[in-house]
């Protein structure tokens, strides 16, 4: 059978070699590759103040101070990612080789905007924020999974491409 690359994939795999090399020039890698981790730590100590508060009650502020935390990390970090898009496929959001992690992206964030609704209005009580919190968190998860899936499948292109490199080079 066939198999055409789809529309926006060159069929050599995440990045086209012009791509790559924008992507290791940009300065937005490394504001991303600082805070990708940063924000997980965030988010791993505010899931425990979550977890905490729904547990025993206890710690409300905390638990509250480190969603809003997370919230504004992860805004940070879409505007960033945002601009990181735009250096290396020439687009802000929704480069077909981000298309289904910026789809994610955007319910995350809508989640998070929601909780931040909801508790500067009041429209629910203490319990029901932190299951949205949650909600929020679980979709994090899955979008911060999709991510890692991304630089893995980088990191073997970059590792095929080398291995290439050596062949050409043999021969």
């Amino acid at each position: 059978m066939n198999r055409q690359p789809k529309q926006g994939q060159t069929g050599r795999g995440l990045y086209s070699a012009a791509e790559r090399h924008r992507r290791d020039a940009s300065p937005w890698t490394l504001v991303q590759g600082i805070l990708a981790p940063f924000q997980f730590v965030v988010f791993l100590v505010s899931l425990a103040l979550v977890l905490r508060f729904l547990a025993t009650g206890e710690g409300y502020a905390a638990a509250t101070a480190s969603i809003v935390l997370k919230t504004l990390v992860l805004y940070t970090i879409m505007v960033t990612g945002a601009i990181w898009e735009k250096d290396v496929f020439g687009r802000y959001l929704f480069a077909p080789a981000f298309f289904w992690e910026d789809a994610v992206s955007m319910v995350v964030i809508a989640l998070h905007t929601a909780y931040l609704a909801a508790l500067w209005t009041g429209a629910l009580d203490a319990a029901a924020q932190m299951g949205l919190a949650l909600a929020a968190y679980a979709t994090y998860v899955v979008n911060a999974a999709q991510f890692l899936w991304k630089l893995r499948m980088a990191r073997l292109q970059a590792s095929a491409a080398r291995t290439e490199t050596l062949r050409e080079m043999r021969t």
